[in-house]
């Protein structure tokens, strides 16, 4: 099943089972989307992002960057970050999603996609150093993309685009049961930055 320009409805489930998703669509107004992407562009401490697989390190085209209330290591494709003290307007945004999505976050891993021709595999974001079930804020500024879920078993796919200015919210047991992608594309010429607000297990 393909979902497309559907009726936004934050409060619609957009998984048929296994999880829930919530599409809030654009949170903020024109200008302020615009503010804000311009600010991350260049505020943000950008990396190119590593990767080990098959033992080799892959050092990716995209731009990633991990912000968080402390110093949390986050492990994932076998490379460890430490997280940034966050930004003045990392915490305006994550203060703004939160009250939007009624849920609470203490770390953030932003992306930045030069072009559609970068993109992100099939994935799951059920990482060891994540709480279990925990919701997963995923907010977009710049290139609208088109963002797509399968289910692990059944291989059912969903997908929708995602809006500059716009929020996405993952919580229950999506992570365990669907996975998620940013198909690359030639027709996007222009940058996307994603934040996924998260919450690391504080032990």
């Amino acid at each position: 099943m393909e979902l497309f320009n559907f009726e936004m409805d934050s409060g619609r489930n957009l998984l048929p089972q296994d999880g829930i998703v919530n599409y809030f669509g654009r949170i903020f107004s024109e200008e302020k989307a615009n503010n804000y992407y311009k600010i991350l562009l260049r505020t943000i401490d950008w990396k190119n992002d590593e990767a080990i697989i098959f033992g080799k390190k892959i050092i990716t085209k995209r731009k990633a960057a991990w912000y968080g209330d402390r110093d949390f290591e986050y492990t994932y494709s076998k490379v460890t970050k430490k997280a940034l003290p966050w930004t003045p307007e990392l915490l305006e945004i994550k203060k703004i999603v939160e009250e939007k999505s009624c849920e609470t976050f203490n770390s953030c891993l932003l992306n930045l996609y030069h072009s559609g021709e970068e993109g992100m595999a099939w994935h799951s974001d059920a990482e060891k150093d994540l709480k279990k079930n925990a919701a997963i804020g995923s907010v977009s500024f710049g290139a609208e993309r088109k963002f797509a879920f399968k289910h692990k078993k059944t291989k059912e796919t969903i997908s929708l685009n995602l809006e500059h200015g716009s929020l996405l919210i993952m919580t229950g047991t999506t992570q365990t049961h669907w996975l998620h992608r940013l198909p690359p594309t030639t027709k996007v010429q222009t940058p996307r930055i994603n934040l996924t607000f998260r919450s690391i297990d504080a032990k």
